[in-house]
């Protein structure tokens, strides 16, 4: 089942590897259900059922020139997990992803959902206000559609360095992955590009936050220049009762690339996974499985 059609019409490419209690995968903007390569194969090796799916406008799913806005795309995550099957799931939303996940709590009252994850993610609230000073200025968020619309590609070669985090000496990941992300962002339409930055800058999601009612992992690095912390994972972490913030300091956007394992290895300790011990040798940890909990988490299922 490669593909699955949204309520209207639109066909969404969707991975699904492995068995067991389903983990369901929202990708960012710009890039594609490739990006949770890494972690849906560890989900399937540990025993869960992981799910990731192209977002609309993205990748191999369809280009229509409207449903950008994040009650449509809430709507194509409903459909995704009636397609699916998928109940007694984890939503987990890398950056513009958790606004799908938050969307979805209110807006179908978190329906078959028994936990959530916000990575690097814009929710609550992007823009700088008076109520939100920690936000990135109005200017600079209008500045990435018109920067956009003048050249894509120049603005996608620039703005990855700041998604991984290079700099001048340090360099968190290889080039090959800094041409594979470019590849995958060119491969959208440039109608899906615009309207979800628009989507993703302005959306205020603060009327969303109360519907978490599961618990809910949210993960940011202290370090992330395209989604300020402290407008976003730390206000989401104060408002949704069951929620554990964790901080990995100086990581940039991202984590989930560049501190892969320990991200990994977090998000399989919060779904309730104890590794066994030939699996922390896989992460080149020679110690016991109790050892390798981090004490900040907590899994969601005993």
């Amino acid at each position: 089942m490669p593909y699955i059609k949204t309520r209207d019409g639109t066909d969404l490419y969707v991975k699904d590897w492995g068995e067991g209690r389903p983990v369901v995968l929202i990708h960012g903007w710009p890039l594609s259900s490739d990006s949770w390569d890494a972690q849906a194969l560890a989900l399937a090796d540990a025993g869960f059922r992981a799910i990731a799916y192209d977002r609309r406008g993205f990748g191999r799913s369809g280009q229509p020139f409207s449903g950008y806005d994040y009650n449509t795309l809430s709507d194509d995550l409903a459909d995704v997990l009636d397609a699916t099957g998928a109940q007694d799931a984890t939503l987990i939303g890398f950056s513009m992803g958790g606004g799908e996940v938050a969307r979805y709590m209110s807006r179908h009252d978190g329906r078959g959902v028994i936990g959530a994850g916000l990575i690097s993610s814009v929710v609550p609230y992007m823009p700088q206000a008076e109520d939100n000073p920690h936000g990135a200025p109005v200017e600079q968020l209008t500045e990435i559609v018109e920067s956009i619309k003048q050249d894509r590609y120049g603005f996608f070669a620039t703005f990855f360095k700041q998604f991984f985090g290079m700099g001048f000496i340090s360099s968190p990941v290889s080039n090959e992955v800094l041409a594979w992300a470019q590849q995958t962002a060119n491969m959208a339409g440039l109608k899906p590009i615009l309207a979800c930055a628009e989507s993703f800058s302005f959306t205020d999601f603060r009327p969303d936050l109360g519907a978490f009612r599961v618990p809910t992992l949210i993960v940011h690095g202290t370090a992330d220049k395209t989604v300020p912390i402290d407008a976003t994972a730390r206000v989401a972490a104060k408002a949704i009762r069951q929620s554990q913030l964790v901080e990995y300091d100086g990581a940039p956007h991202a984590l989930t690339i560049t501190e892969r394992d320990r991200f990994t290895r977090d998000l399989l300790t919060f779904l309730g996974h104890k590794p066994t011990i030939e699996e922390a040798n896989t992460f080149e940890e020679e110690i016991q499985r109790e050892q390798l909990l981090n004490p900040q988490l907590a899994p969601i299922i005993p």
